[in-house]
């Protein structure tokens, strides 16, 4: 379903391209990036990769007040894993990253395609990760797009309003560990309000979640797939610091033997730059995920609470640090970064001190390299 999708719309673009070439403009870019890690573990693990991303950028403004414009771009990479002089295991791939087509005027714009749909103002749990699932200790901030359609209208107010409806995206996203019924369109909204000092915003979406290989040992179910809503509330102030909340209540379907009724996801935090020296940024946030059949009585629950810091040495270095802390298990998380930039390379020098287990991004495939000790080295170039 996936490869027809994309085939459409690469295809329809370029007949796009063909029938306005005399009036596009392109522009064509490039990513490479190379790293690898080293886990202290016993016995050591180490991986690593490299990533190509070129990106063709098609924009079409001739017409006073209105602009057509469209992304292509691949995600091209390829990683290899060892465990101590063992070869692990190697994985490559080639594979869409954006694929958009996208119709805007002064107030109004509607997206077609695969593409990056995001909001929120948390940057480290982010409750409202409904569709990325990016990685605020990822220097390139990467995260795969999703197959849909989006509108955004904005009233002169600054009010916002957002409609989408999505279809044949068959992998988990955000916070979710079942995937979509692919066949099934997605669908949802936010509306964004400004108010004194800041805005306000509420959101909904709609999904059927596919739990087909997780009813593999049930013999003859009714059905394997199940409604999900997902409403959201959050807000970003500038009181001086700067202060934000997300809140999402999730509702499963009753009917579902595999999961409880309720979940609910709360993240408060606040972000300050101090004058000292060349500035310094904090930012900390609170934490906690909830579990119940009934929404009052959390029976599973998850806390944490992160502290970060940024600090510019000049304009071509900079420091990030990061510290997270999970309540249940009373265990800590750490994480620190060195970046170094010029015109067109970046380097990282990367330090993790993490449990075993790695439990604060536990959606994601690390093939447990960030559980426990280790270090990684990245190189990028842009051109």
């Amino acid at each position: 379903m996936i490869p027809n999708t994309a085939r459409c719309i690469f295809l329809f673009m370029l007949f796009s391209a063909y029938a306005y070439g005399q009036k596009l403009h392109l522009d064509f870019q490039n990513q490479v990036s190379d790293w690898g890690t080293f886990n202290f573990s016993k016995p050591a693990k180490y991986g690593l990769g490299g990533r190509y991303l070129p990106m063709l950028s098609i924009t079409d403004s001739t017409c006073a007040n209105q602009k057509i414009d469209a992304e292509i771009s691949l995600n091209a990479y390829d990683n290899v894993y060892f465990s101590d002089t063992q070869f692990d295991k190697a994985e490559g791939k080639v594979k869409p990253y954006r694929l958009w087509l996208r119709y805007s005027t002064e107030r109004f714009e509607i997206r077609l395609g695969l593409q990056k749909i995001n909001f929120g103002s948390a940057s480290v749990f982010r409750p409202l990760m409904w569709f990325d699932r990016i990685d605020v200790r990822d220097p390139l901030q990467l995260t795969d797009g999703v197959y849909g359609i989006l509108a955004r209208y904005y009233f002169q107010n600054n009010t916002n309003i957002w409609l989408w409806s999505l279809y044949g995206n068959d992998k988990p996203m955000g916070w979710e560990t079942i995937p979509s019924k692919w066949e099934i369109p997605e669908f949802g909204g936010r509306i964004q309000q400004p108010v004194p000092k800041g805005e306000i915003a509420l959101s909904y979406h709609h999904r059927e979640a596919d739990f087909s290989t997780d009813f593999d040992t049930i013999p003859n179910p009714a059905t394997t797939h199940f409604p999900e809503n997902k409403i959201g509330i959050d807000g970003k102030f500038d009181l001086g610091p700067g202060l934000w909340f997300e809140y999402v209540v999730k509702r499963n379907d009753p009917a579902n033997i595999m999961v409880n009724k309720w979940e609910t996801y709360f993240d408060l935090g606040s972000d300050y730059t101090f004058a000292v020296g060349n500035g310094l940024t904090l930012s900390a946030e609170y934490f906690r995920y909830t579990n119940a059949d009934d929404i009052s009585k959390g029976v599973i629950k998850n806390t944490f609470t992160s502290l970060s810091a940024n600090y510019p040495f000049g304009l071509m270095n900079s420091i990030t640090a990061i510290v997270y802390y999970n309540y249940e298990p009373a265990e800590w998380s750490r994480f620190i970064s060195l970046e170094r930039k010029y015109n067109y390379w970046s380097f990282y020098i990367m330090a993790f001190w993490n449990p075993e287990s790695y439990t604060v991004y536990s959606v994601r495939n690390d093939r447990n390299l960030y559980g426990g000790k280790g270090i990684q080295a990245m190189a990028v170039v842009n051109f």
